[in-house]
């Protein structure tokens, strides 16, 4: 036995470990205690816009979004071309891709990027080849690509998502294609 037990007595260990747990115990409560009388922390302020200082756009829902790439894909496969579809909304943000059989892997890119370009522009991709030559750099611009395939969808003449078809073997066909399915969505 050790040597500091035999001094004290069963009945002498076993109050001074009560008192050591009661010790420990206050400690803990009064910690807690503590903690609850702090004062709450104040939540964060908020502030509201003032009035016309934040506007509402339209954008197309995955529905309508879904059923523009499969009416573009669908015109595509009807003439046997193997194109990718990519749909973007006003932001340029992709919503719905599609990639046809047999479409090849640079149509993927190539879809966003005339959706992107129909999308930012308003126009179709084929008129703004014909602006690249009064302005060369805008072919600089990231994420554009200015080949015929892309075709805005507009809502009161404010673009709210571009379509983008690649794949084909000419720009004509794939915006053909993307107009099918901006045609889709108009109905």
């Amino acid at each position: 036995m050790n040597p500091v037990h035999k001094k004290f007595s069963r009945r002498a260990r076993v109050a001074t470990g009560g008192a050591v747990l009661a010790v420990v115990a206050l400690a803990g409560f009064g910690a807690v205690s503590a903690n609850a009388s702090a004062p709450a922390a104040k939540p964060a302020a908020t502030a509201a816009a003032a009035a016309g200082a934040t506007t509402t756009s339209t954008h197309l829902t995955i529905d309508a979004a879904t059923k523009a790439a499969q009416a573009a894909l669908d015109a595509a496969e009807k003439e046997n071309q193997r194109v990718t579809v990519a749909v973007v909304d006003r932001n340029g943000n992709t919503i719905v891709t599609l990639r046809g059989d047999g479409a090849g892997p640079q149509s993927y890119e190539s879809a966003e990027r005339k959706a992107f370009t129909a999308v930012s522009w308003n126009a179709p991709t084929s008129q703004l080849v014909e602006r690249l030559q009064q302005a060369p750099n805008l072919k600089d611009i990231p994420g554009t690509l200015f080949l015929a395939g892309g075709v805005p969808v507009a809502s009161g003449n404010a673009p709210i998502a571009g379509i983008g078809v690649a794949g084909a073997p000419s720009g004509a066909l794939d915006e053909k294609f993307a107009q099918a399915g901006a045609d889709a969505v108009a109905r």
